[in-house]
């Protein structure tokens, strides 16, 4: 890969920099005011949104690989959580190999919010990669995981960009 500076010199001037992280802002404040709308129905927030699409996207997974992703105290998640499943929107089983392992899916209930919250975000990205077109698509992929610490990233390399399943790193 090339080394940025010395393609584009502008591409790091102080007031593009400042500029992508105000981009950053106002992008983030639209796509979660989207999600923000439906869970004010339902009297949750964005960790609880976090919550549901994670255990949606990895139905069977252990609270502590949850814990991991989220990057919370266990406090914060039981809060969200167990809301979550009073109402229920999320089921706990216990592991079949380890009895202490609580492993989360979502109920019917929660896969239908999960569908919600994701369908209007998916049609704003939609939008956003239809206007843009395909080589800045790329490009903004390759932005977004060199955002996200090195860890992480390797969620990111199946050469889709799909999240790797629980356990695989």
């Amino acid at each position: 890969m090339a080394d940025v500076k010395s393609a584009n010199p502008l591409f790091l001037r102080e007031d593009e920099l400042r500029q992508a992280i105000e981009l950053l802002f106002f992008g983030y404040r639209d796509f979660t005011g989207d999600a923000d709308r439906i869970l004010a129905e339902y009297g949750f927030g964005r960790a609880h949104h976090r919550v549901i699409y994670f255990v949606g996207r990895h139905p069977g997974m252990p609270v502590s690989q949850l814990l991991a992703i989220l990057r919370i105290t266990k406090q914060s998640l039981s809060r969200v959580l167990g809301q979550l499943v009073a109402e229920g929107f999320v089921q706990q089983t216990r592991g079949t190999v380890d009895r202490r392992q609580r492993l989360l899916e979502l109920t019917d209930k929660g896969r239908e919010l999960e569908r919600k919250l994701t369908e209007v975000q998916k049609q704003r990205i939609a939008r956003a990669y239809r206007e843009a077109g395909a080589e800045a698509v790329a490009g903004f992929r390759t932005v977004l995981r060199g955002l996200i610490d090195a860890p992480d990233r390797a969620r990111f390399d199946d050469g889709e960009g799909a999240p790797s399943p629980p356990g695989r790193r």
